[in-house]
């Protein structure tokens, strides 16, 4: 706690800066940060996919390796949360154009983008799995 003096003199103790007992995580930073994890996470699902066709082209013997393991639950794992991460930072990119025109930047419009990102990316990644 850091002291300060007011106008008129008085001693009051206040926070150094803001901290959990008193910070709400918010959801416009919640999603920016999603939309960068969602963007780098979609790497790993690239060289999954990368290293299979890879492997389809070297020889039969590696391309059953990579076809376990692309196939197996590690690979559903990763296309699973590939497929929610495109259809996430698609509907954040989405969110960043409506901003970028001037709208929207209001907090509870901005909050409400937030939540339709991560719930649009879950029902639109449901979608397209019952799809395939």
């Amino acid at each position: 706690m850091a002291e300060t003096t007011g106008a008129e003199g008085k001693r009051a103790e206040r926070p150094l800066s803001p901290h959990l007992q008193i910070y709400r995580i918010q959801m416009t930073s919640v999603s920016s940060i999603l939309t960068r994890i969602t963007g780098n996470g979609l790497i790993i699902g690239v060289m999954l996919a990368v290293w299979w066709l890879l492997a389809a082209a070297t020889s039969d013997r590696y391309f059953a390796v990579a076809n376990a393991v692309v196939t197996g639950w590690f690979g559903n794992v990763v296309f699973f949360l590939s497929l929610l991460g495109v259809w996430y930072h698609y509907l954040a990119g989405l969110r960043h154009l409506y901003f970028d025109a001037g709208h929207g930047l209001d907090i509870k419009t901005a909050e409400l983008l937030g939540w339709v990102c991560v719930v649009g990316s879950f029902v639109l990644t449901i979608i397209t799995l019952n799809v395939i």
